[in-house]
């Protein structure tokens, strides 16, 4: 990708997507010149076919203007770039398709990506403290509940959506482990009660809220929320909770030392 693009333009996709240059957005409202640029964003510096494009913007029942029709709607985007004082050649012609020619650090996703590879680093290094700061920092970059939330995804937007999605839960799981290891489970139960409301059979979600329950001198609500989540698990799936949850059950029963060991690794969590 090109270097060579000012410092002041911001592409974010985690939450509304928008696309600014000294905070004025150059994101057309019109819904199909919207969806050109979102696909071309969340695949920066990569080649975009047109087949792909038309899929997108159609639904896979493309009218036979379609490959003129997406031209027009990059020769539109080439145009608010240059009102915007961009060079029009952001968006580049390649071998059959468009691709965005931006450096890594335009996006919002390559930071939220960094930062997570750099507290997931420290965790695996013991640096708890260091972790939760980068994990909570890499989550706050979220501005929303979902990934490009003010776009109609397709068959090509739903799945870069969703994987955005559940890296973000699974960011905020390792976010939690690093807060239990350093002694915040305190701090952590309100959180942990509404997560585990929307994810009612989240076997790591329950551990997660046990521990910080049993932490806390709740022994027996850490009991009753695994006693729930069976009861769901058993009534709904008529599966029991996995081994691992088991065994933390039955350390809360026995009121095991290592569930007090903050720094110890959280080996009777669910992976």
């Amino acid at each position: 990708m090109t270097s060579a693009v000012p410092s002041r333009i911001r592409v974010e996709v985690l939450g509304p997507f928008a696309i600014s240059v000294d905070g004025r957005s150059v994101v057309p409202t019109a819904s199909k010149p919207r969806t050109v640029l979102a696909l071309l964003s969340v695949r920066p510096g990569q080649v975009v076919p047109a087949s792909t494009l038309i899929r997108e913007l159609w639904s896979g029942r493309p009218p036979a203007s379609a490959a003129a029709t997406l031209q027009t709607y990059v020769f539109q985007l080439r145009r608010r770039l240059r009102g915007a004082g961009l060079s029009s050649r952001l968006i580049s012609t390649v071998r059959g398709g468009y691709r965005l020619e931006l450096r890594p650090e335009a996006f919002d996703v390559h930071e939220y990506h960094s930062l997570a590879a750099l507290g997931d680093r420290a965790a695996a290094l013991g640096a708890h403290e260091d972790a939760a700061r980068l994990l909570r920092e890499a989550l706050r970059l979220w501005r929303g509940p979902g990934a490009l939330l003010d776009v109609e995804r397709g068959p090509a937007l739903e799945p870069e959506a969703q994987q955005l999605e559940l890296s973000r839960s699974a960011l905020t799981g390792r976010r939690i482990d690093a807060e239990l290891a350093i002694g915040r489970h305190a701090e952590l139960l309100g959180e942990l009660a509404a997560l585990t409301v929307q994810d009612r059979m989240n076997e790591r979600l329950c551990a997660q809220q046990m521990i910080a329950l049993y932490r806390s001198g709740r022994r027996l609500d850490a009991l009753s929320t695994f006693q729930r989540l069976r009861a769901d698990m058993v009534a709904e799936l008529s599966v029991e909770p996995g081994s691992e949850l088991q065994e933390l059950h039955r350390a809360v029963i026995d009121s095991v030392p290592a569930l007090d060991r903050f720094t110890a690794p959280m080996q009777l969590l669910p992976r």
